[in-house]
């Protein structure tokens, strides 16, 4: 449903005789509220009518926009979660030639710190966990990324909310092998638990590993030329030390029975009578097919080639991924990145082409980078704007070489945290979407009813005056407030509701005084103050000026890590050491930056700082973002 504001869940009931993890303060989540989403920043083209999504926000309040649209659509989310470490991660920001080091902690709290309290941390995992059920399709699937710390009540409240019966696995990862614990036994693994929306429906495609060199030297010793001549490989060639001739290697398949108490299988084939593992009549077949062999005389045995063997199957304990290390192409210096290899595996398990992949930790964005790569649909989300800022670049980057086959256009939103102060037009239709109100055309006095009562958008890029009701006043229906009156002398002949961003203290009775003629209920609500669930935005500063036929940043002010550095007492001789980015967009549509620059500078480069106009611009719209991820948006 289009208009719909709130979602409603439905709670597994208890099953006698298995236990359920509790904790103090344990709530049911059974609804959650609609949040809008703010569309920001858009790179590249839809395919097939699909645009990739990165959400930035609070992945509940996320959560809660996307189930109006993919309730039951998403084929497969994975989730790399907190994981209670009791660790505070340090955020470093470099400038040139220094290097300070912060707690961001004390500015972001919880988006880069580890750190909770038992029940807290549950109810938070609980919440989450019970909407991305909702999220899910019913055939799909769900990997839980986790370590010693938490796994066993992840468990619990996985099998709580997914079922028991629909726990496939305890996949464990051997991620390094080296430890400094020397009062416990060192941890060399982290666990992926992995649940089925319904157990049966879901797509497993089998993965395998690369044979072992050892099984390689010591089975796979025999070689078919072109022209059909078997030889048997010295030890040299099957350790690689000298070249091989040309053919296909194979290893011998014994074709004996395990269990000799089967007489119809008994028979004799190419001078040995034994029990075989297979009719005569197969066997036959398979010699026709030349697909047995003997080596002087002996046992037939079947011929395994090496190219048609895919590997070893992958099974619960993956021990041949390994992390991602200083040397890595794909390192984005993420405190808790996670190697492509180990989401490229759980991603082909679970999905096709073209299906829907959801990670709402997303980090430096390892699952939709594999996503794109395999050809699948994503969405991702991340409260931190070290994460957005990190996963858009990286996007960017492998978008550049894609394949026509990959999804590669992406857009950036934000759920909350709203940017109201840039374009009142859209301020005005994300308060109407948020609020549920029913909007009227604007012809209309009113921009909306909510509930019975008449609905006046203030403008939101400041607190509301007297000044800004004579519009209302001017055009209210007092021809409708008369009928109203005569019919119903004491009744209330209008309800009006102001919507405002703060307000003058004597607003509502400046208004009921003018209008006193008529009975009317007023009134104020002030967004910052009574919706206190949603959340804005202000900005930094910059000095930004055109001339000769370029666009020239003078100045950049990011406002909160000035006053970082300042705490630190460091500073800068040149802005640019500041800024993580800048892109512009030379044909700005008025909503969303479609950016046709954008200047990342390597490791020790700058931004440049000054872009020549294309003579096709119109509109230009540049976004700064400085070390801290924080951005500046504006025109010049």
């Amino acid at each position: 449903m289009d208009g719909q504001l709130s979602f409603e869940f439905e709670q597994r009931k208890p099953i006698k005789g298995y236990p359920e993890l509790h904790w103090t303060g344990k709530r049911p989540y059974t609804s959650t509220q609609y949040y809008p989403a703010q569309l920001k920043e858009s790179y590249g083209e839809p395919k097939d009518g699909w645009m990739n999504k990165i959400f930035w926000g609070d992945n509940l309040q996320v959560m809660s926009h996307l189930l109006r649209e993919y309730r039951g659509k998403v084929k497969l989310v994975y989730i790399d979660p907190p994981f209670d470490s009791k660790t505070d991660y340090k955020l470093q920001i470099k400038t040139r030639n220094k290097v300070i080091q912060n707690d961001i902690s004390s500015f972001e709290e919880k988006q880069y710190s580890d750190i909770w309290t038992n029940d807290e941390y549950l109810q938070f995992i609980y919440e989450r966990l019970t909407i991305i059920k909702e999220l899910l399709s019913s055939d799909g699937s769900f990997y839980l990324h986790c370590d010693w710390h938490r796994v066993h009540s992840l468990k619990c409240i996985c099998d709580e909310i997914f079922g028991i019966e629909n726990f496939k696995s305890e996949i464990i990862w051997k991620k390094t092998t080296k430890t400094t614990n020397f009062n416990n036994f060192g941890s060399e693994h982290d666990t992926i638990l992995y649940y089925a929306m319904n157990r049966g429906t879901e797509l497993f495609q089998q993965s395998y590993m690369p044979l072992k060199e050892s099984e390689l030297i010591t089975k796979y010793i025999y070689l078919e030329r072109p022209d059909g001549e078997i030889i048997k490989l010295n030890k040299a060639q099957r350790e690689g030390k000298e070249k091989l001739p040309e053919g296909r290697r194979f290893r011998g398949v014994p074709l004996l029975n395990m269990n000799q108490n089967r007489p119809n299988l008994m028979y004799e084939f190419l001078g040995h009578t034994r029990v075989w593992a297979t009719s005569k009549d197969k066997m036959e077949k398979l010699y026709e097919d030349n697909m047995i062999f003997q080596i002087e005389g002996g046992l037939p045995q079947k011929k395994g080639y090496l190219d048609e063997n895919p590997g070893a199957k992958v099974n619960d304990m993956w021990i041949d991924i390994n992390p991602i290390n200083s040397q890595a192409k794909e390192k984005t210096d993420y405190p808790t990145q996670k190697p492509e290899e180990l989401l490229s595996r759980i991603i082909y398990t679970s999905t096709q082409e073209g299906d829907l992949v959801f990670d709402c930790f997303m980090g430096s964005g390892t699952t939709q980078a594999v996503a794109m790569k395999l050809g699948r649909r994503f969405i991702g989300a991340d409260i931190n704007l070290g994460a957005i800022q990190t996963t858009t670049k990286r996007l960017i980057k492998i978008a550049e070489y894609g394949e026509p086959n990959w999804y590669k256009g992406f857009e950036v939103y934000n759920v909350n945290n709203y940017d109201f102060f840039r374009n009142p037009v859209e301020a005005k239709e994300l308060l109407i979407d948020a609020l549920g109100i029913q909007k009227y055309d604007s012809s209309s006095v009113y921009d909306g009813e909510m509930d019975g009562w008449m609905v006046k958008i203030m403008p939101t890029n400041r607190i509301a005056t007297k000044a800004d009701l004579e519009e209302l006043k001017a055009n209210l229906p007092y021809h409708t407030f008369e009928k109203r009156k005569e019919e119903n002398p004491n009744g209330v002949v209008e309800k009006i509701r102001i919507i405002c961003m703060g307000h003058e203290a004597d607003l509502k009775a400046s208004l009921e005084q003018e209008l006193s003629a008529y009975k009317l209920e007023i009134e104020i609500l002030d967004i910052l103050r009574d919706k206190t669930d949603l959340q804005f935005k202000r900005e930094a500063d910059a000095n930004v000026v055109k001339e000769n036929n370029t666009v020239a940043i003078k100045e950049f002010y990011p406002m909160n890590l000035l006053q970082k550095l300042s705490m630190q007492k460091e500073s800068v001789d040149d802005w640019r050491q500041l800024v993580e980015s800048i892109y512009i967009d030379w044909n700005y549509d008025g909503e969303t930056m479609r950016p046709a620059v954008c200047d990342i500078p390597g490791k020790d480069e700058l931004v440049s700082g000054v872009y020549e106009i294309p003579s096709s611009a119109t509109r230009i719209k540049i976004k700064i973002t400085d070390l801290l991820s924080e951005s500046l948006e504006l025109e010049v």
